[in-house]
């Protein structure tokens, strides 16, 4: 997460661990790296991935574009970038320790076949298919065929940008009806 993104009050990163419990996050720095985060990147039983646009990759580095070729003997880890577009570039860039790694990349296709439409307008995407970190975390765990926490997600997400329109007196976009989907969503989940 870059350091200024944390302090932003519409971030959607943390909408993540708020839904999925074994989320981690860590500030962005240029200059220095959590030792927990590379310990985390270097473990056995992880693959890595960048999850990061196709079109803003500079170097030669594989680029995966469907889950079903992911190797299935480690657990995928999603390195997500949380930050504004330009940040996420600069943290792309400016970090050594990724460059080894391989990219996932969601597609203006893939979010076709899944008819995907964004629900974030709390910043102006300034191109299609910019998505917030909430929407493509949902997406992935949907792509990974984990379809209830990414709904679960999603929903979350929605909620949280609608609550935060309604609250900053601007003009709402989103959905007025996901605070009744969201609650329908909860009433149907299994105990636990």
């Amino acid at each position: 997460m870059h350091d200024i993104e944390v302090l932003k009050p519409s971030n959607t990163g943390r909408l993540i661990a708020d839904v999925i419990p074994d989320t981690e996050a860590y500030l962005w720095s240029r200059t220095t790296v959590d030792n927990k985060l590379l310990q985390t990147l270097k473990d056995e039983r992880y693959q890595p991935y960048v999850v990061f646009p196709e079109e803003y990759i500079f170097d030669n580095r594989p680029v995966v574009k469907e889950l079903d070729s992911l190797s299935t003997s480690k657990t995928p880890l999603f390195v997500m970038l949380d930050g504004s577009w330009q940040e996420a570039k600069k943290m792309f860039r400016k970090s050594p320790y990724l460059t080894n790694m391989p990219v996932i990349s969601l597609s203006n296709d893939t979010l076709e076949a899944l008819s995907f439409k964004s629900e974030y307008f709390l910043r102006k995407a300034s191109k299609e298919g910019q998505l917030s970190t909430a929407e493509v975390a949902s997406l992935l765990l949907q792509l990974n065929n984990d379809h209830l926490p990414s709904m679960h997600l999603l929903l979350w997400s929605e909620l949280f940008s609608y609550r935060y329109q309604k609250s900053v007196c601007q003009t709402n976009l989103a959905n007025p009806d996901v605070e009744q989907r969201y609650q329908a969503f909860l009433s149907n989940l299994p105990s636990r």
